[in-house]
């Protein structure tokens, strides 16, 4: 196990994983590493390009074109799509619709996880994913599983995205996060699931705060 710090957040669509991620990292002055914004920009870029999922030549070729980096600004990470910055355009509701299929895929996570863990060397991290725990960082010393109530779920990301999607409904909201929760948990290629040393974090009840104090008190014996 190395030296540093690493915080591994998984867990459910819409539970607040970002937002308890960046929290910590700020108040530990960690770096902040969000693996789902690179799923979303991969998505992205396989949408613009009329990438067909089922062509494997396809898809490794655009996997050798496509460049990530984060850069932060007032503790809010930015996500550079080859020197695009597409941090709003990966939260529109045609990405969020087409990243679980492709973060399916054994290549796209193969790089990914390259690159996640080249980001992480030498550095005390958060991040939180869908693997992260189980795949990316089997040996991180706090591994924290976040689970909310499915209509609070929805209700919580309906509320982010209406200001800017105006026609969404709280409907559209809920079916487009229990078809995630589907495939994310029955897909072939690392699938969303506990680790066995992981911490279950249900924030139904809980406001922010209240789950970063849960998530510091639980790091305590690390620090």
């Amino acid at each position: 196990m190395s030296k540093n710090i690493v915080v591994a957040i998984d867990g459910y669509s819409s539970c607040g994983k970002s937002t308890l991620a960046k929290a910590l990292a700020k108040k530990l002055h960690y770096i902040y590493i969000d693996s789902g914004a690179m799923y979303r920009a991969v998505t992205l870029y396989f949408l613009r390009n009329d990438i067909d999922l089922k062509d494997e030549s396809q898809i490794a070729q655009a996997l050798q074109d496509i460049h990530l980096n984060f850069h932060s600004r007032d503790y809010e990470t930015h996500i550079m799509l080859n020197d695009e910055e597409v941090s709003e355009e990966i939260r529109q509701m045609h990405v969020a619709n087409s990243v679980s299929p492709v973060a399916a895929i054994h290549a796209v996570r193969v790089e990914m996880v390259k690159q996640q863990q080249r980001m992480a060397k030498s550095k005390n991290i958060v991040m939180d994913g869908r693997d992260i725990g189980t795949v990316v960082f089997p040996d991180a010393q706090l591994k924290l599983f976040m689970t909310a109530d499915p209509l609070i779920r929805a209700e919580r990301r309906f509320k982010e995205l209406t200001a800017k999607n105006p026609d969404l409904t709280l409907e559209d909201v809920f079916d487009n996060l229990a078809h995630r929760d589907y495939q994310d948990t029955t897909r072939a290629e690392s699938p969303l699931t506990r680790a066995h040393d992981a911490i279950i974090l249900d924030n139904t009840d809980l406001t922010p705060d209240e789950q970063l104090a849960f998530a510091v008190e639980k790091l305590q014996p690390f620090l």
